[in-house]
């Protein structure tokens, strides 16, 4: 296992970050999925059947970016240009990509050839040396993006959202401790400062002193990230909670909740088992925005529904006593 020394400051200082680099760099992981394979989250199949075929066509006409990837996407290890961490604050994808254009060439044949030290690998390529990583790789998330991301940025962005209230009620209610054990797989808090990042047997890393970001994303497994000169950030992508699953899927309502608040009503609640906007709402119901509203506004003065912001939306999820209202009438 991987594990990070972290102080009680950094802790507390803590963020979480909404990246459409970082989602962009998460699908195009899941492309790779020879590489980051494993099981498959909701909706990923439909991700891949949708794109995998064109992302390897692109990959067919690009013979150095096929080169740069094989190198940088080791198994267990991440090349520190491709993924860097995460400012302390949302910036827009295309002063992130140029970050990645413009890293300078030396520096990324290092990282490519500490990732193949760490992993085992062969030597660094020669070929290496006549290509430029960072745009070649900005020019591979650029893709993604266009082709995979950007059509559905919208809704992903709402769940990414969604996932930061959920995690921020998280931590009001158990603090970072329950907030690590289900946030990413082979993470937990081992005590005495130690926060377990992953299964991947490297060095310890003291992180005590800088920013600390956590970042959902959508599509893949999640990573860490940190830069080896800058060191002073260091960020955690991880799987958001709800990812693509459809986002109408919700429990069936109950019977004597129908019967007790209503049919339209009891659909309302039962959909904010994960935070939603009252956008999110009409699309799943066919509600028109009033009906929503009104129905919100009922669920709120009576305890049920919580109102949260997250970035730019308003995001309604279920108090302790709306999903106990829930659980209490099912047959």
């Amino acid at each position: 296992m991987s594990w990070w020394q972290v102080d009680t400051e950094t802790i507390a200082g803590a963020r979480f970050v909404i990246s459409a680099r970082a989602e962009t760099t998460g699908a195009l992981l899941r492309l790779h999925k020879d590489v980051y394979g494993g099981g498959f989250r909701p909706g990923e199949r439909e991700f891949l059947d949708a794109h995998q075929d064109a992302y390897h066509r692109m990959l067919d006409g690009s013979p150095a970016l096929r080169l740069v990837l094989a190198t940088a996407l080791r198994p267990g290890w991440l090349a520190d240009f491709v993924a860097p961490p995460q400012a302390e604050t949302e910036r827009p994808l295309a002063e992130e990509l140029d970050a990645i254009r413009g890293y300078p060439d030396n520096r990324a044949r290092d990282d490519l050839a500490r990732a193949l030290a760490l992993t085992g690998g062969p030597a660094l390529p020669d070929e290496i040396h006549r290509v430029s990583p960072g745009p070649v790789v900005a020019d591979a998330l650029e893709w993604v993006w266009e082709t995979a991301i950007a059509p559905d940025w919208s809704r992903r962005r709402r769940i990414l959202e969604a996932d930061v209230v959920a995690r921020t009620r998280q931590l009001t209610q158990g603090g970072w401790v329950a907030a690590f054990s289900d946030l990413k797989e082979g993470m937990r808090w081992l005590g005495g400062g130690r926060l377990q990042v992953n299964l991947v047997p490297y060095q310890p890393r003291d992180v005590s002193g800088t920013q600390l970001m956590f970042v959902p994303i959508t599509t893949g497994r999640g990573w860490v990230s940190w830069d080896e000169q800058d060191r002073s950030r260091h960020a955690i992508a991880y799987p958001a909670s709800a990812p693509l699953a459809a986002s109408g899927s919700a429990r069936p309502v109950p019977d004597a909740l129908g019967r007790l608040l209503g049919p339209v009503r009891a659909r309302v609640l039962t959909l904010l088992d994960t935070p939603k906007s009252t956008s999110q709402l009409c699309a799943v119901t066919g509600l028109a925005l009033g009906s929503v509203g009104r129905h919100l506004g009922i669920l709120l003065d009576a305890g049920l529904v919580l109102r949260r912001r997250a970035g730019r939306a308003v995001l309604y999820s279920l108090t302790d006593a709306g999903r106990t209202l829930i659980t209490a009438s099912q047959p």
